[in-house]
């Protein structure tokens, strides 16, 4: 089975999902998403996996959330993603991607329903 996760190194429940992956016996390919950040396409992708909208992926509580003025009622879908690719760090994390579904670690242990 194939397991993704889009990892922040610099995250607790990031590197704690990763480890719980690992302590279950896999090998995920590991994407540092605030390098190589999803495409708009990804995005939604995985958004519909979670069954989600895009402000609930978004990390709400980042000043950049708010200076770029996405606390704002009204924005589209289609901007809210943009904001999340131009701006990868306002992407909630982690995200385990595996068996067609994703899931987001946090807790971590939120992430073994889908494996």
């Amino acid at each position: 089975m194939s397991v993704r996760i889009l990892h922040n190194p610099r995250c607790s429940k990031s590197r704690a999902t990763l480890a719980l992956l690992q302590e279950q016996g896999f090998d995920p390919e590991i994407t540092h998403y605030l390098d190589s950040p999803p495409s708009a396409e990804e995005i939604r992708s995985i958004l519909k996996k979670l069954g989600m909208r895009p402000r609930e992926l978004m990390r709400q509580g980042e000043a950049e959330y708010r200076t770029l003025g996405l606390d704002r009622a009204g924005l589209s879908d289609d901007e809210l993603i943009a904001a999340m690719v131009a701006h990868p760090r306002l992407i909630e994390r982690p995200i385990v991607l595996a068996n067609n579904k994703a899931a987001i670690g946090r807790p971590p242990q939120a992430v073994l329903d889908i494996l």
